[in-house]
Order: C-alpha cells, then structure tokens, then sequence
C-alpha cells in the first residue's frame, strides 16, 4: 500500500446547505467507490469551496453524511477568479491504496467536469 491522492470537484446549483450537504456526499461517495478505498484507508480529505458557497462547510457535510468522524478534515475558500467555476466543491483525498497513480480514478461531476476532461472519465 502506498499513500495516494485523489482530486474530485461537483458543481451546486444553489447556495444551500441541502444542495452542498448532497454534493459533498455525492462527491466523496463516488471517488470512494470508484477507487475501492475503505474509510480505514483515509488519511485526510481538504475541501475548497468557491466563494459563492456559503449556507455550509462541505467538511461538515462530509463528516455528517458519510460519518468520518475519524478522519482529519479541513475546509477552504477558493479564491474568487472571474473565469472561475462557479459553486464549486473540490475535494483531495490523502489516503492509501494498492492502485498506482496511473489507475487512480479522480472524480469530476456535473459543471466541474470541464475542470479536468483529461482526469474525468464517463462512469
């Protein structure tokens, strides 16, 4: 096992904390998932937000949906670029796998799939 990092970003459709609550745990369901990775296997996941997402930290959501009480989370604003994505969550996962860097699959969904249409796959 080597330790691995793993990128994902989901776009919101509105400044709610229903909306980020889902988002995040889409997000982080999926690249769990599609990477087999085990919440033992998590070390530490860092969020960004864009600055138009206020109603929620998307750790807090992360933490409550998927209960990683265990794992270090921390939050952070993105800065506030004009050609920037809007509603934008982004996610870095620390974590360990078998997998090599080429097999990693980083998620990207909905609007933030044209962030990395190099890293995003159709799944």
């Amino acid at each position: 096992m080597r330790l691995r990092a793993l990128r994902g970003a989901i776009t919101c459709t509105e400044d709610s904390k229903a909306e980020i609550d889902a988002k995040t745990a889409r997000l982080v369901k999926e690249l769990l998932t599609r990477n087999e990775i085990d919440d033992d296997d998590i070390v530490s996941i860092i969020f960004t937000s864009t600055p138009d997402l206020t109603a929620e930290f998307p750790a807090s959501a992360a933490r409550a949906a998927l209960g990683l009480d265990g794992v270090a989370l921390l939050g952070a604003q993105e800065q506030a670029v004009p050609h920037g994505t809007p509603r934008c969550i982004r996610v870095l996962v620390h974590c360990y796998s078998e997998r090599s860097r080429d097999e990693l699959r980083h998620v990207f969904l909905d609007g933030a799939a044209a962030l990395r249409a190099d890293l995003a796959d159709a799944d």
